[in-house]
C-alpha cells in the first residue's frame, strides 16, 4: 500500500512537471521529419539573396540577426528563467523557437520583452488565459508563442495565412501548429534553397537555430510582417 502511495506521488509530480515545461515557451517539439537534429545549420548550397534597396532599414538588421544566430544558438532549453528588464535574454547559444524572433527584433530596434508586457499590461483580457497567471510576467511571456501571435495581431501586422509560398517573404514571422496545439514560430529569411528555389525559415525546434525548407511542414496558424 505505500509502495502504491509513493507511486501514484511520483505519477502526479512527473505530470505537474510536464504541464510546467509544456506551458513555458510552447514550441517545444522537435521535428523528426526536417533533420533539425543533423546536418549542417544552412544548407551549404543555399544562397543569401540582396534585401531590396526600397526595404525598411530595420528589415536588414533584422535578417543578419536571424542568419547570425544559425552560427551562434546550437542549443535548447525551454526551462522557466529570471530575466532582466528591459533587454533581457537567456545565454545566447541557446533558448526556444520564440528567442530567435526576440533577438532578431532587437537588432532592428524593437524590444519584445518590453512591448509585449506594456501591451500585456495595458489590455490583459485581449491575450491568451492559459497559464494561470494573474498577471503579466517579464520573463516568460514574450517567450510565449500565443501571446507573441496575439501582440502582433494587436499591432496590424497580420497577414492572411495562405498556401501560397510567393505570399511569405524574407521577414515575414511564421506561426504553426505542430500537433496537438503544440505551437512554433519562426522567421522568413533572405536564404534561398538552390534547388528548387524556396526561402528558408530560420527557428530553433529542439537543435539550435538551423536554416530549413519547412514553411509548409506543419499547419500555418499565423503570418504577420512588421518591417
Amino acid at each position: 500500500m505505500l509502495l502504491d502511495g509513493a507511486r501514484k506521488r511520483s505519477n502526479v509530480s512527473w505530470l505537474a512537471m510536464l504541464i510546467v515545461l509544456l506551458a513555458l515557451a510552447n514550441c517545444q517539439r522537435r521535428s523528426e521529419s526536417t533533420g533539425s537534429a543533423t546536418g549542417a545549420r544552412v544548407p551549404p548550397s543555399s544562397t543569401e539573396l540582396p534585401v531590396p534597396e526600397n526595404a525598411s532599414p530595420q528589415l536588414r538588421p533584422f535578417l543578419a540577426s536571424a542568419i547570425e544566430q544559425t552560427r551562434v544558438t546550437t542549443g535548447y532549453d525551454p526551462a522557466y528563467v529570471k530575466l532582466d528588464y528591459p533587454g533581457g535574454d537567456v545565454p545566447p547559444e541557446t533558448g526556444v523557437c520564440s528567442d530567435v524572433l526576440i533577438r532578431a527584433f532587437r537588432k532592428a530596434g524593437i524590444d519584445l520583452q518590453k512591448d509585449v508586457h506594456e501591451d500585456m499590461g495595458a489590455a490583459w483580457s485581449a491575450y491568451p488565459q492559459r497559464w494561470g497567471a494573474s498577471g503579466p510576467d517579464s520573463n516568460i511571456d514574450h517567450r510565449r508563442v500565443p501571446n507573441l501571435m496575439t501582440f502582433f495581431k494587436r499591432k496590424g501586422k497580420e497577414l492572411p495565412a495562405t498556401t501560397s509560398r510567393e505570399d511569405y517573404l524574407p521577414g515575414d514571422v511564421v506561426a504553426w501548429d505542430l500537433g496537438g496545439g503544440v505551437g512554433h514560430i519562426g522567421i522568413v529569411s533572405n536564404l534561398a534553397s538552390e534547388s528548387p528555389k524556396h526561402f528558408l525559415i530560420i527557428h530553433n525546434i529542439g537543435a539550435g537555430a538551423r536554416a530549413e525548407d519547412v514553411l509548409f511542414n506543419w499547419k500555418i496558424t499565423g503570418h504577420y510582417r512588421y518591417f
